[in-house]
C-alpha cells in the first residue's frame, strides 16, 4: 500500500442478523429478572395461557360433574320397580366419569407443559 491509500475504515454497530443472537445471549430473561415492561408482558402472557387452560380445564368438569345429579334423577324419572336403573348410576360414576376427570386432568398438565415450554422458547430466543 502506498501512502497515498489508505485502508477504509467500517464502522460494526452490532451483529449481523443472518448470525442471530450468540448462545450466551438472554435478552427476554434480563428482561423478566429487571421487571422491565416487556418482562411483564412477557410473564403475563404465560399467566394468561396458563389461566386460559386452567379455566378450560375446570370448564368441563364442571360441566361433567354438574350433569351427575341429573343421572341421579333418572332413575327416579323411570322407576318402574326394578333395580337397574340404580346400576346407571353407578355406572356413570364408577366407570364414565373417572376415566373422563382423568383424561382432562391429563389434558391439562400437557397444556400447561406446552405453555411453559413455549414460553422458556421465547426467554431463551429458540
Amino acid at each position: 500500500m502506498s501512502a497515498e491509500q489508505r485502508p477504509r475504515r467500517e464502522v460494526v454497530t452490532g451483529v449481523p442478523r443472518a448470525a442471530g443472537r450468540a448462545p450466551g445471549h438472554a435478552h427476554a430473561r434480563s428482561e423478566i429478572t429487571e421487571h422491565t415492561t416487556l418482562g411483564t408482558t412477557y410473564v403475563r402472557s404465560l399467566m394468561r395461557s396458563q389461566l386460559r387452560a386452567g379455566l378450560c380445564a375446570l370448564a368441563s368438569l364442571a360441566l361433567l360433574v354438574g350433569t351427575l345429579p341429573l343421572f341421579f334423577a333418572l332413575p327416579a324419572a323411570f322407576d318402574d320397580g326394578s333395580p337397574a336403573p340404580g346400576a346407571v348410576v353407578w355406572a356413570a360414576l364408577g366407570v364414565a366419569v373417572h376415566p373422563l376427570m382423568w383424561l382432562t386432568a391429563r389434558w391439562y398438565v400437557r397444556r400447561a407443559e406446552r405453555n411453559e415450554r413455549d414460553f422458556l422458547g421465547l426467554v431463551e430466543g429458540r
